[in-house]
């Protein structure tokens, strides 16, 4: 037996250690059992290669927890080590790296996966650690034993077989990890899709035997294994069938609806990635819930909190990415600096984009059919990425009120007859509510003007974003914004019936009634509605944005105005030629308030009002 104590370059890091990532003390089981896998790697390779002659046997790795003795074992059988070694691993390489990575980053939080301490993330939760290992060279076993301090006991090991098994003594500070729930949920997180097998316990299962009444329930206590070592990203797409991505999908997800369609990324230069990316139905909605894309690395759980590398429009896509390049123990302001981070981001968004691009050429019916469902994911790609809005212009689509798709090709050369201004520029007319605008879209119907349906709650940005890269050809007006005759502005002139004498009469009444509030009298068809109320698009959508960005617009009144059809009969002819005042006041009211309804204006007392006005002129 020796004695010895390890070098301390600087301080006791051991209390460092205990303190340092507090809030993330459960990595240790991570950082331990991913150097069982590598060990249990090395040999295979070592197997592989001819330097290892013997059976390798069952490699799996085993986790073990004794509440009563208040331990944790992890068991591995791979390429173990002999006294020498431990010494050199254990005492100098393992710990140089440990001391080496709390140093650089115990005043950082945003590490990556917070990778790096490795075996001495041991003593986060423990206050003695015990490593028993047999070298696969044959030799003694070696037994290495620490209590948290730099002085260490090496010793001649009792172990039987090849490998190495590490016993924790957790600490009273740390007795949650002595949970069974626990321990299975972080090896459920972590270790859910490690190459090798983990062993945790067992369980118990059902099967049943005969038929009617002679079935007969049989309970079988079987090894927990809590991973799958060969998880569907890591095999070839050739030989995966589409059920075996909606399987591994359910896998990820359990529970989940089905994904709408997936791609499978696989490449291995200029940087390696694997990872499947799925497509959830995210409908009209924009609230989707993010960090659904688990990082990986060799298939050792990351984060799910990749922002920092994939564009942000992308996290609204769920799956899994692997990738041994991406660095891991840094911190995140620098993976955006990172140029295998920028080559991945770049990477995967040109692999996105080019799935939707040739679904759209090739089964464009099935493109169209998904569109409501990831048309949010477009826009917003669009306008935050601007590659990958170079080739989603192609294939986003424009929806109209009767439920036809265009891309915005197709929609200007439909419209560009009949929607043109009299400056030459084509006005897409839109509602983000048919309903409430249904009066609205029938009157623009009836000049024979299209009108989209824009009801996502990214639809403005996307509209100011079309017109700012479609160039000045095109702008888009919601159907509201102005009278039919003038919502897109020709030099056709319409005549009023009136003079304008009594044009001012009509201005006066209307002015005086509805508190002071703008009027516009406009010569329109007889057919259209007497009274109008229309909001102006640009100051509309600009408090529509900041309402979208958080800011408070309950002090920003809505600025609309109040437009007369001078050459509507109940205007030109019998409010002009009523004589009492009284029942023109109300009639005028009565209009006014009939503009306000269909603007879905009219609530509360107004309404009340307006239903009991409505039922006296009935009687």
């Amino acid at each position: 037996m020796a004695k010895g104590k390890i070098s301390v370059q600087t301080e006791n890091i051991f209390p460092i250690i205990k303190q340092f990532l507090y809030s993330d003390q459960e990595i240790f089981l991570r950082e331990l059992i991913s150097n069982a896998v590598d060990a249990t790697s090395k040999l295979r390779t070592l197997s592989s290669k001819g330097v290892f002659k013997g059976e390798m046997g069952d490699l799996k790795i085993e986790i073990i927890l004794d509440e009563a003795a208040k331990t944790i074992t992890i068991k591995d059988k791979g390429i173990g080590m002999n006294e020498e070694e431990v010494k050199k691993y254990l005492n100098q390489v393992a710990f140089s790296s440990a001391e080496e990575f709390i140093e650089k980053y115990k005043g950082e939080n945003s590490i990556i996966g917070h990778f790096g301490l490795g075996f001495y993330s041991a003593f986060m939760v423990a206050d003695k650690v015990e490593v028993t290992t047999k070298s696969f060279k044959g030799g003694d076993a070696a037994m290495w034993i620490c209590e948290g301090n730099p002085e260490y006991t090496i010793k001649k090991g009792k172990k039987e077989e090849r490998g190495t098994d590490i016993v924790l003594h957790v600490s009273d500070d740390s007795k949650e990890f002595l949970d069974k729930a626990r321990i299975q949920g972080l090896l459920d997180k972590y270790c859910k899709f490690l190459p090798v097998e983990i062993k945790f316990g067992t369980k118990t299962e059902t099967t049943y035997e005969g038929e009617g009444d002679d079935k007969k329930e049989i309970k079988t206590e079987v090894d927990n294994i809590i991973n799958n070592p060969t998880p569907a990203w890591k095999k070839s797409p050739r030989s995966l069938k589409e059920q075996d991505y909606k399987d591994f999908y359910n896998e990820l997800y359990p529970y989940s609806a089905e994904p709408l369609f997936w791609i499978h990324l696989n490449i291995d230069f200029p940087f390696n990635l694997t990872g499947i990316l799925y497509f959830p139905k995210l409908s009209n909605s924009f609230e989707v819930q993010k960090n659904k894309i688990q990082l990986y690395s060799n298939q050792v759980y990351v984060t799910d909190d990749v922002k920092e590398i994939v564009p942000e429009f992308l996290t609204m896509l769920h799956g899994v990415i692997d990738s041994p390049d991406i660095p891991l123990n840094v911190s995140r302001s620098y993976l955006q600096s990172d140029s295998n981070v920028r080559k991945i981001t770049g990477y995967i968004t040109k692999k996105v984009a080019e799935k939707l691009g040739n679904m759209f050429k090739k089964k464009r019916d099935e493109y169209t059919a998904l569109w409501d469902d990831i048309g949010v994911f477009v826009k917003y790609g669009m306008i935050s990425e601007e590659k990958f809005n170079d080739k989603a212009i192609k294939f986003a689509l424009l929806k109209n009120n009767e439920g036809k798709y265009f891309t915005l090709d197709e929609y200007k050369e439909k419209i560009e007859k009949t929607q043109k201004d009299k400056h030459g520029k084509i006005i897409c007319l839109y509602t983000n509510t048919p309903e409430e605008h249904d009066s609205y879209i029938q009157a623009a119907t009836n000049k024979g003007y299209d009108v989209l349906l824009f009801n996502t709650m990214i639809d403005n940005h996307f509209m100011q974003h079309i017109e700012m890269k479609g160039g000045k050809d095109l702008t888009f007006v919601r159907v509201d914004s102005d009278t039919p005759a003038n919502i897109i502005q020709k030099d056709e002139v319409v005549e009023s019936v009136m003079s304008d004498k009594e044009q001012e009469k009509i201005k006066e009444i209307f002015t005086t009634q509805i508190n002071g509030q703008s009027v516009e009298l406009k010569p329109l068809s007889p057919e259209d509605q007497p009274v109008f109320i229309t909001k102006p698009e640009f100051m509309r959508r600009m408090k529509e944005m900041q309402a979208m960005q958080g800011m408070d617009m309950s002090m920003m009144p809505d600025s609309y105005n109040v437009v007369v059809n001078s050459n509507h009969p109940l205007i030109a002819e019998k409010l002009l030629k009523m004589k009492s005042g009284d029942k023109k006041d109300n009639f005028v009211k009565h209009l006014y308030d009939l503009a306000r309804l269909n603007q879905g204006m009219l609530k509360g007392t107004e309404m009340t009002e307006f239903i009991k006005r409505s039922i006296s002129h009935l009687e």
